[in-house]
């Protein structure tokens, strides 16, 4: 682009501004082209996320997908894709680094616990706010 840049006329300054920002961000601008049969475009990464939401609809008879998909859906897709590309034996998850493994569910763990403190409010609205008054007070 800075090379053509003379002969985009008024979009002149638009082009620098571009330039200016695609190099701050370089460096991970263009990772996906770095993981092998990883989508590259948002089209792509649309029809991985749909497949994943049509799967998980039909496994649990809803029309809609399970709220669990927003707190677990990071390893549900990557399960998902994974699965995809090769077939794993039991060999393959005992392999497994358990460290990793515990990280990882402690994190999903605080992400449900996050998700379901969303819900106090609604369950019990007087006693929140009065929680929360006392917090303040």
């Amino acid at each position: 682009m800075s090379q053509q840049k003379q002969k985009a006329g008024t979009l002149n300054t638009a082009i620098d501004n571009f330039i200016k920002t695609t190099h701050n961000y370089w460096s991970g601008l263009f990772h996906c082209y770095e993981i092998e049969d990883f989508p590259r475009t948002n089209n792509d990464l649309e029809h991985a996320f749909g497949m994943l939401r049509h799967h998980q609809r039909r496994c649990t008879g809803r029309k809609v997908a399970p709220s669990s998909l927003v707190i677990r859906g990071s390893v549900k897709l990557a399960c998902a894709i994974a699965t995809k590309l090769h077939s794993f034996t039991a060999s393959d998850l005992a392999q497994v680094n358990i460290v990793t493994w515990l990280e990882l569910r402690s994190q999903l763990q605080k992400h449900h616990k996050a998700r379901i403190e969303q819900y106090r409010f609604r369950r019990d609205p007087k006693g929140y706010l009065a929680n929360l008054e006392s917090r303040l007070l």
